[in-house]
């Protein structure tokens, strides 16, 4: 079984992994049940996917206002930077619906 940081809907394991003292903590399915964190268990691939997409685009919009501000700026290299970011937007979009029809991510209120 692979372990993702959370319980199925309707499941009664309650296992995840919460902050505590500026280190992550394990909390087993039990209330109070604390340790550290499994061996085994890192942060999902979806996650890592989405933060390195988010600064991609970042990244790449930065770029973009370089050649737009600067007085030697090439304008073929801001239409491209540009591009790349809309064409790194669609693919996280697309990425994070996947990610939800196959159960990778679940979806949940604010402040949750």
């Amino acid at each position: 079984m692979v372990w993702r940081g959370a319980a199925p809907a309707g499941s009664r394991n309650r296992a995840r992994i919460v902050p505590l003292a500026g280190r992550l903590a394990y909390t087993g399915a039990r209330e109070g049940q604390t340790g550290q964190v499994p061996a085994g268990v890192s942060m999902d691939p979806i996650k890592l996917l989405v933060i390195a997409a988010l600064l991609g685009i970042v990244y790449s919009l930065g770029s973009a206002l370089f050649h737009l501000s600067s007085s030697q700026g090439n304008p073929a290299k801001m239409v491209r930077a540009l591009t790349f970011r809309v064409g790194l937007s669609v693919a996280l979009f697309i990425l994070l619906l996947v990610a939800w029809k196959l159960g990778y991510i679940q979806p949940h209120g604010v402040g949750r």
